[in-house]
C-alpha cells in the first residue's frame, strides 16, 4: 500500500542541519491526519517530526528517505490490517516499505514507505501502561521507521535488536523506554 501522496507534506524535515554534503539529503515526511481525534493530542507534527529526526540520525536506511504517515482510526487500520495482513482486526502501527522501482536512477533516493496509525489503540496502550500518549506516538513512529528500514522481531533475536534501537532513538530525544512498564506492585 502506498499512501496518496498527491497532499503536500505539512512536514518538512532537514536531515542535514548543519549543511554539510556528506547526508543524503532532506528528507520529507508526508503527514496525513484522517482522524480529527489526533489533533486533540497537541503538536503530533513536532512529535512525528524528532521521532523521525532521532531515527535518521541512528539509521542510515531512514536519513534522506520520504515516508508518508497516515494518523487514522481503528476502523481504518483494522481494514488495511485485513486488506495487506488478512487479520480482521486494528493494530497500533502498520508499516508498508516502497518497492524497488526498476526505473530509478543511479544514487536515486527513493522514497522509504508509508506507516499508518491508530488513534484509539494507541490511546488504549497508553493509559493501559501509564504512558504519555505522545510518548507512545513517537514510539510507534520509531517502530515503523525501524520496520521501513528492515527491522522486524520475528525472532527473539530480532526483537531484541530492534527494542535496543528504539530504546536508544527513544532516548536520544528525552523519551523513557518504552517497555519498561510501571507496576502498582512493590519489588519482591
Amino acid at each position: 500500500m502506498m499512501i496518496e501522496r498527491s497532499f503536500s507534506p505539512v512536514i518538512a524535515v532537514a536531515d542535514d542541519i548543519d549543511g554539510s554534503d556528506d547526508e543524503p539529503g532532506p528528507s520529507s515526511i508526508a503527514l496525513l491526519i484522517a482522524h480529527d481525534a489526533w489533533k486533540t493530542l497537541g503538536d503530533v507534527e513536532h512529535v512525528i517530526q524528532r521521532a523521525h529526526q532521532a531515527t535518521a540520525a541512528k539509521v542510515a536506511a531512514v536519513s534522506g528517505r520520504d515516508v508518508a504517515i497516515l494518523l487514522t482510526s481503528d476502523d481504518a487500520i483494522a481494514a488495511l490490517n485485513l486488506q495487506y495482513r488478512g487479520q480482521d482486526k486494528p493494530t497500533n502501527v502498520l508499516s508498508f516499505p516502497a518497492p524497488p522501482s526498476p526505473h530509478a536512477f543511479a544514487g536515486e533516493e527513493l522514497p522509504l514507505g508509508d506507516i499508518a496509525i491508530a488513534y484509539e489503540t494507541v490511546m488504549s496502550e497508553a493509559a493501559r501502561e501509564a504512558k504519555p500518549p505522545l510518548f507512545h506516538l513517537a514510539h510507534l513512529t520509531v517502530h515503523g521507521l525501524l520496520h521501513l528500514a528492515g527491522f522486524d522481531h520475528d525472532t527473539d533475536a530480532e526483537a531484541e535488536c530492534m527494542e535496543a534501537m528504539e530504546r536508544e532513538i527513544l532516548a536520544s530525544i528525552g523519551i523513557p523506554d518504552p517497555y519498561l512498564i510501571p507496576s502498582d506492585e512493590p519489588p519482591a
